[in-house]
Order: C-alpha cells, then structure tokens, then sequence
C-alpha cells in the first residue's frame, strides 16, 4: 500500500495513496501545484546551491552538513508523487554509496564524530523514509536496494552502542522500513535510540540537553520541549515503536506530552515553538505573537505526530489539531504559485519586510523567500503534499471515517464515494456513494462546529463517472454543491462535534450530507498568556484570520477591536474575507507610555494632539494562510480589545 504511515495495529487503519484521489479543490489544488510547480522549484534550487553536486564528488562541497537531507526529502516527494525526475536524482544519490553501505557527503572521510550537530543519522533518517515511499509507491529497484544496505550499515554501526543523534529523525523511519520489509533488526534499533535518549546520550551543548530531548528518558517528559522539530519527530518515532512492540506505557507517555504541550505550549494556529534563538518550545504558556517561532517544518511534524496518533487511538482530538495546523501552518508556508515560502510563522509582524529573489540568510517571519541558506522547510513542504491523501480518511472495524472534508474519490472499508463540498469556505459537505456497499459512514465534526447537522438519504445520479460534482472546489458554484444536494436527502438530525456516523445498505447515488455552520466567532486566550491579555482574534470554520496592512496604510499597533459580529465578503474566487470594526488611535509621541491610573493605560493624552484620535474604521481581515501574497505587509493575528 503507499501511504508513509502504515501500523500494523491501531484503532484505525490507514487507506493509502492508491484509495484517496483528489479532486479541484482546496487541498487537491495545492497538491496538483506541488506535483507541477514545486518539486521542479526545489530540484531547481537544489541543484543551483550545489546540494545534488555534492552526491557527484563536486569539490568544494556546498551546503550545509545536513544539506543531503534536502534531496532524500525531494526525492520521497517526486516517489510519493510519481514524479518523473525521480530516476535521475536516485542514480545520482546511489552511485555515492561507499561498499559497506555509509553514504554523506559531509562526513565521508570523518564518520560519526560529532553526533551532536553532524545529522549523519538524522540524513540517514529522511533517506530511508524516501526509500520506504518507492518501495511502497513501485517495487523494488536500484534505490531502494541502497536504502536497505544503508540501514543495515546503521544497524551494524549502532545496535551495540550508546550513541544515537542529536536530531532524532531515524527512529520513525526505521520502524516504517521494519513494516515494509518485516526485518525485525529495524525496529530492535528504533527501540534502542529512544531508550538511551536522556540518560544521557550525548554531549553538553550551551542550549542544554533539553534542546536535544536529552534531559529525561522519553518516558519520564510531561511536555514536549527543546528544539520543536527535534521534540515532534522524536515522539514520531515513540508512538511507532509503541505501536510496533505493544507498548502501553510509552504510547501513553507520549499522548500525556502531546496533551499538555497543545494546552499550554501550542498558538492559536496550530503552531508550535516560541524561541527563535534555538527554534524550541517555550514554558508553559509562554506564547508571544510578535516573537512565535512556529516553523513550518515543526507544523509538518505536529501534523505527522497527530496522524500516528489518530490512527493509534482513534480519538478525534488528534484529527481536530491536525486539521488546524494543515489549513494555518502548512496552506501558510507556501506562496499561492507554490514557488516561496515561509520558514517561520510568527502571529505578528510589526514591519513590512522587503521581498528578495536571492536566498534569505535568515530565518525570521514576515518575509517568503524562494530559497534559504538552510532551507528545510521547501522540500518538507512537497513532500508532506505528495502524500496529504493519505491523511485525510481511514477505516475503521465498522467501516470509512472521513477526517478532513475536501473534494475526493476515496475507496475503503467496503465503500467507495465522493465528497463534494466548497470547505473550508463553505460548510456544506456531501458525500455520495459510487456504488452499492455495506458498512458505516463516519464524518468529523469539528469541535466549533455546534449546530451541525447530518442529512441523508436516497439523491440523483453523478453528473459523471466517479467525478464530484462540478464546481465543488474553490468556486463560488462549489460553496452550493453540497446545500444542493442536502435539499434531496430525507433524514436529517444534530451532530454534535466528534464522529457523525450513519451506517445501513448503501445504494449507488446515496448521499449523505454534513452542514457545519460557518459563522465567524470572536476567540480569546488564556489570561495565563501573559504577551495576548487583553487581546482577542477572529476564527471562520477551521480558519484563523489575520490583518494585514501595506506598506503606507496605518500602523496596526495603533488598533483596537470592537467585538462586535464581523461581516463576510466572499471574492470571486470563493475567498471568504472578513472585516470587523475598529479603533485608531493616535499615540502621543511625546508622552510616557506608563501610568499610576490603569483607566487611562493605552490612551493617549489628547490634550496635546493637533488633530484628534479617530473614533472608528473598518479593518480587512483575509484568511492568514494567505497574508504577504500580495507584496510586503504588516500583520496580526490577536487584536487588543476595545473597551
């Protein structure tokens, strides 16, 4: 089956790429993009850096010491995608295998002396994980032969040690190679690297062994912390190996850090990381806008950690914070033309940054670039998009849940249908039987979603074969398509947030039809969130919004939100746009921005401006997956409230 995450036990069953097509839509027109655009963008760059010279002896070598990371993630992105340019770049990266299996071009003539920043493992990690796609995606061939003689070179290196790496990485991809060929070997190493984690493994660093996850035993954490992407993908690895070997104890560790780090360490977008000095979590409820980290790259492992979880347990809290970080991290860090990027996702960007063709040098937010001097985040960008079909639906013992709502074909647990729905911009999603079947249809209502209703019931034949209806994506048109349908159905009743199921005999041109309202509501922080007290943002469905201000228009540090209900303009593309009332305030440059008075805290002292605050304007807020497409802005999430 091709799918990355493939268990041998859980209490869902992964369906895979081959039973999940993607129609237009929101995500299955961002997957298309991916396969078209973005892929060739970072074979483009990657060769242009020097990263696929380096597998080719080039002198000197480019790049940073993890750089080779870059091309196995690209080529696990054109496997998944079944890509075209793979053959050439696996024949490049396969002719600079040395005979007993090790392969890196940075270390070749120094191996494994510096575990703590070397990435020798944590490469190894991604180029496995690659190999695991196209063994699963096409067979076995020239790659995937190296894949394997490459981990056994590991295993042989490390199973008697008590050494592991500093970024883990390699534990999850060790267990995906152990499903896909049954070699115990595999699993017996992942198990090892996180056990000797935190006793500890590795050396002093100035950052701590935190950052390393090298402070406790992965047992012993109760919150996910250090470095973000460090911390997801170690616990990655933990729930497979939990899964794997049956280990209660561990799989339990692991939804108890998953649970405190989203109460107290997680932004309203789904974004995890509040320290740019070492890209790490930060205390509990230590969450600024201005200073958030948030790395895609983190977004991408929070959502890969959720998946392994949803499918271990079948609790849909899991698909919930999947579902958040997809539509507001993920859908964020790539522009709409799918050629830059973000590689942080901050909540707040104070200046307008400058745009830049060449690669940024920095990692800060505010600013897509089409290349970064570590760049990371593009290549896991593809390759979480090639493969996002397998994320969104799964089977139960009873029959098909469907987790996510997007234009689809999907076939499984012993039905076979098609979603139509305008979501996340509409709310209406209708899935119609293809053909005759038995089981249980299963639904996820989203947890804002109250008021939801499930209707179904007998409703006309498909417009076309295996093909949602027309207009069911992004257009105005496919906002309707699932109403239209709904009007056809015969039962209707609530569906409180969770799993809406219906289950019965299945006729083809059955529907069954969810409607989730879509209001837009007002959402405030814990007062323990000492950088938003006082502040208030806008969410619509499972967007966040944001306000974005261009160069020369009023600074958004000078408004305040009315909360008052926000009115709705949807664009002819089906955007939904929101805009809300506000208050400018004109600050008095002159003053001192303290007071013994607290009613007169944020207020500026009219008495000595010529030209008096204004009483109120109306402020645009767009979907912050989209903010910074149109040029450089300022922007925010979390408004201060108006009194």
């Amino acid at each position: 089956m091709a799918d990355p995450v493939l268990p041998s036990s859980g209490a869902l069953s992964p369906l895979g790429l081959d039973a999940v097509r993607l129609a237009p839509g929101f995500w299955g027109d961002r997957v298309a993009l991916n396969r078209e655009v973005t892929i060739a963008h970072c074979l483009d760059w990657m060769e242009r850096e020097g990263w696929i010279g380096n597998f080719r002896g080039a002198l000197p070598r480019r790049g940073r010491e993890f750089s080779d990371s870059e091309i196995y993630k690209l080529l696990e992105a054109m496997a998944w995608a079944d890509h075209p340019g793979f053959a050439e770049l696996a024949q490049t990266v396969v002719q600079a295998q040395e005979g007993d299996g090790y392969l890196n071009t940075r270390w070749s003539g120094s191996r494994y002396v510096d575990l703590e920043w070397g990435h020798e493992l944590y490469c190894y990690g991604h180029l496995i994980q690659a190999g695991v796609a196209r063994l699963r995606a096409h067979g076995e061939d020239a790659f995937t032969e190296a894949v394997r003689k490459a981990a056994d070179h590991v295993c042989r290196r490390f199973m008697d040690t008590t050494e592991t790496c500093g970024h883990p990485e390699l534990e999850m991809a060790l267990v995906e190679l152990y499903r896909a060929t049954g070699a115990e070997r595999y699993l017996e190493l992942a198990r090892r690297l996180l056990e000797r984690r935190g006793l500890p493994a590795l050396g002093p660093i100035p950052f701590g062994a935190a950052y390393f996850q090298d402070d406790l035993p992965v047992r012993q954490a109760t919150a996910l912390r250090g470095h973000a992407v460090r911390a997801l993908y170690l616990a990655c690895g933990a729930v497979d190996v939990a899964v794997e070997s049956g280990d209660e104890e561990l799989l339990k560790a692991v939804e108890s850090q998953w649970e405190r780090t989203v109460a107290r360490r997680t932004h309203l977008t789904g974004g995890m990381g509040s320290r740019h000095a070492d890209e790490a979590f930060g205390e509990d409820f230590e969450l600024p806008p201005d200073r958030a980290y948030a790395e895609t790259c983190a977004g991408i492992a929070s959502i890969m950690l959720s998946h392994r979880l949803l499918l271990a347990t079948g609790d849909v809290r899991y698909a919930e914070l999947a579902e958040r970080t997809l539509y507001n991290v993920l859908a964020t860090g790539v522009a709409l033309d799918g050629r830059s990027f973000f590689y942080s996702n901050p909540l707040q960007v104070r200046v307008p940054a400058q745009p830049s063709q060449e690669i940024n040098l920095g990692h800060s937010g505010g600013l897509r670039s089409p290349w970064f001097a570590v760049s990371c985040c593009p290549s896991n960008i593809a390759r979480t998009f090639a493969s996002l079909g397998s994320y969104l639906a799964a089977a139960d013992p009873s029959g098909l849940r469907i987790h996510h709502h997007t234009p689809a074909v999907i076939e499984g647990a012993g039905l076979r249908v098609a979603v139509e729905t305008g979501y996340p911009w509409s709310g209406g999603v209708a899935v119609r039987m293809l053909a005759d079947g038995h089981g249980r249809l299963s639904l996820r209502v989203p947890a804002w979603a109250e008021g939801a209703t499930l209707g179904y019931g007998p409703a006309a034949p498909p417009q076309g074969p295996d093909a949602p209806a027309q207009g069911a994506g992004t257009s105005p048109q496919g906002a309707h398509a699932a109403t239209d349908v709904a009007e056809r159905t015969r039962v209707v009743r609530e569906a409180t947030p969770g799993y809406a199921a219906v289950e019965g005999e299945w006729r083809e041109g059955d529907v069954v039809v969810l409607d989730l309202p879509m209001a837009p509501r007002w959402t405030f922080p814990d007062r323990r969130v000492d950088a938003l007290r006082g502040s208030a943002a806008v969410e619509r469905g499972p967007l966040v919004y944001c306000a974005e201000s261009a160069a020369g228009e009023p600074s958004l540090t000078d408004l305040s939100a009315r909360l008052t209900p926000p009115a709705e303009r949807t664009g002819p593309s089906g955007v939904v746009e929101l805009e809300i009332e506000a208050e400018l305030t004109l600050p008095d440059t002159a003053g001192w921005p303290y007071t013994s008075r607290p009613e007169t805290a944020g207020r500026p002292d009219t008495s000595r401006l010529e030209t008096p605050p204004a009483s109120g304007t109306r402020l645009r807020l767009v979907p912050y997956h989209r903010w910074g497409n149109a040029g450089p802005a300022a922007m925010r999430i979390w408004l201060p409230a108006a009194d």
